[in-house]
């Protein structure tokens, strides 16, 4: 099957202005563009407001011979309304800042919320948040470790971090994605993707 290439590129929108509405921990621009339309012709000059994020890092942390992953479990603050509770169990996450490299944020991330380190780390996907409105494109990786001591509480005190780990076998995270108690994007296809790859990978590193 063939995927055509979108009919649009980058030289396809003009930007007119461009400026901040709101700075605060997060940052929101106002913008005026237009863009090229399917039947010919620009669009008028519209505005939108863009929630700007960056890169993020996301690590899916397997023990490939325990069978086991681990997890981070913290207060979200877009997850007030949840109705199950505003903690939530994610992956090891960390945003990508200037001069760093994406493999260097998930080393970093990994020793500042699980303690530990990992000695492989694979490439899962990359792709937009969402970019109706948001900037933020979350890179996925799978971050091969020995889960052994791996526990407690973590994260940074000057960055009001309270992390606590889980740790969670395969087959119980897959089916605590099934009910729901897993719900965010990165953890969910970060599981999908290692339901595609799960007996390759034991066969590769369980041994």
């Amino acid at each position: 099957m063939s995927i055509d290439q979108p009919v649009f590129g980058a030289d396809d929108w003009q930007l007119e202005s461009r400026e901040v509405g709101f700075q605060g921990f997060f940052r929101v621009d106002r913008l005026r563009l237009r863009h090229k339309t399917y039947e010919g012709g620009w669009t008028p000059v519209f505005t939108r407001e863009l929630f700007e994020r960056g890169e993020a890092v996301c690590v899916l942390l397997l023990d490939p011979k325990r069978n086991e992953l681990i997890f981070t479990e913290q207060f979200r603050i877009g997850a007030l309304a949840d109705q199950r509770s505003p903690w939530l169990i994610e992956l090891v996450a960390g945003m990508v800042e200037e001069g760093e490299t994406l493999e260097s944020v998930a080393e970093r991330e990994t020793r500042e919320e699980a303690g530990c380190e990992f000695y492989k780390l694979l490439p899962i996907h990359h792709y937009w948040a969402s970019p109706g409105g948001c900037s933020e494109k979350i890179h996925l990786y799978c971050g091969l470790l020995d889960s052994a001591g791996v526990a407690g509480i973590h994260g940074l005190e000057h960055e009001h971090e309270d992390i606590r780990l889980i740790r969670m076998g395969v087959e119980d995270a897959w089916k605590a994605m099934e009910q729901g108690i897993i719900n965010n994007a990165a953890s969910i296809i970060a599981l999908q993707w290692l339901k595609i790859h799960h007996s390759e990978l034991i066969a590769e590193y369980g041994g």
